[in-house]
């Protein structure tokens, strides 16, 4: 399928930017979605008062909706309420307003995490896995059913569940690799708990594959087939830069310093299975973690 025309929300973020370029790249026409400033987009928004220029998309193919507030500070209750309002009511305004589109876009694929299935321990999850319990957990089932109004005027809606994004120009690898590099680092916690992570290429080109595959529908898991825990994940990333990492974050310091956020996100175990990619034959090029970290740092 070819898609000429697409919508990108989030544009200026990590994960954003690299689509934009690689889709511009490939020769497809890109429409920027964000608010009036410096960056210019070509469809202005304004999710806290419900705003868009729905005009501006006429004529899109599809449209990829990544725009949210990060997640990675201490979750005070406001930062909380931003959390959840910038994903849900975000999605809700973009789903809204392609649904109105004549014709409409033939797809919306919109953000998600694997946050969605909350912590669970050593079980294997997939796609038809449930939600779990926590604040993330309900933030991203809330965020999902937000694409309803989309869904309901028959566009085929994607919910691209990622995990952990592995990049050294942001999220959390680039927080990571000032103390490593110093010889600093160590696990989180016992360094039991699962972490689900994806390469930055492998996640652009999730998105991609997504949106030319007719037959992917609903929740997409946009992880690595390779989870590991916390020990291995430090233990690799050491290797990679040649540093030592045995000094350990205890959990009740991180407990201490990040709250609520440290339990969901540093402490939380997801092991996540890629089912509908792997049954896609979606072609990894970063499958492993190792492969993955020297990619991104040359090494």
């Amino acid at each position: 399928m070819t898609l000429p025309r697409i919508g990108v929300s989030g544009a200026s973020g990590l994960v954003g930017s690299a689509l934009v370029s690689t889709l511009r790249a490939a020769g497809w026409q890109v429409l920027t979605i964000g608010r009036r400033g410096s960056a210019r987009p070509d469809v202005e928004w304004d999710p806290a008062t419900a705003v868009i220029d729905g005009g501006a998309l006429a004529g899109v193919d599809a449209v990829v909706h990544l725009a949210g507030a990060p997640i990675g500070r201490r979750w005070t209750a406001t930062r909380r309420r931003e959390i959840r309002e910038s994903r849900v009511d975000g999605t809700r305004l973009i789903a809204d307003a392609v649904a109105r589109l004549r014709p409409r876009p033939r797809v919306l694929i919109a953000a998600s995490a694997v946050g969605f299935y909350g912590s669970r321990g050593d079980e294997v999850l997939s796609e038809e896995s449930g939600p779990g319990s926590g604040f993330l957990a309900d933030v991203s089932t809330a965020w999902e059913r937000a694409s309803d109004p989309a869904r309901m005027a028959g566009l085929r809606v994607v919910h691209a569940r990622s995990g952990l994004v592995l990049s050294s120009r942001g999220g959390a690898l680039s927080r990571l690799l000032p103390p490593f590099r110093l010889g600093l680092g160590g696990r989180l916690g016992d360094g039991r708990q699962w972490m689900s992570w994806i390469a930055l290429p492998d996640l652009v080109a999730v998105l991609r594959f997504a949106l030319e595959r007719d037959g992917i529908v609903g929740p997409v898991n946009a992880v690595s087939p390779s989870p590991v825990t916390n020990s291995v994940f430090t233990a690799t990333l050491a290797q990679v830069l040649r540093r030592p990492a045995v000094i350990p974050l205890p959990a009740r310091a991180l407990r201490a310093l990040f709250g609520e956020m440290a339990v969901e996100t540093m402490l939380a175990s997801q092991r996540v299975r890629p089912a509908v990619l792997e049954r896609e034959g979606f072609p990894y090029e970063h499958p492993t973690l190792e492969r993955a970290l020297r990619h991104e740092l040359r090494a």
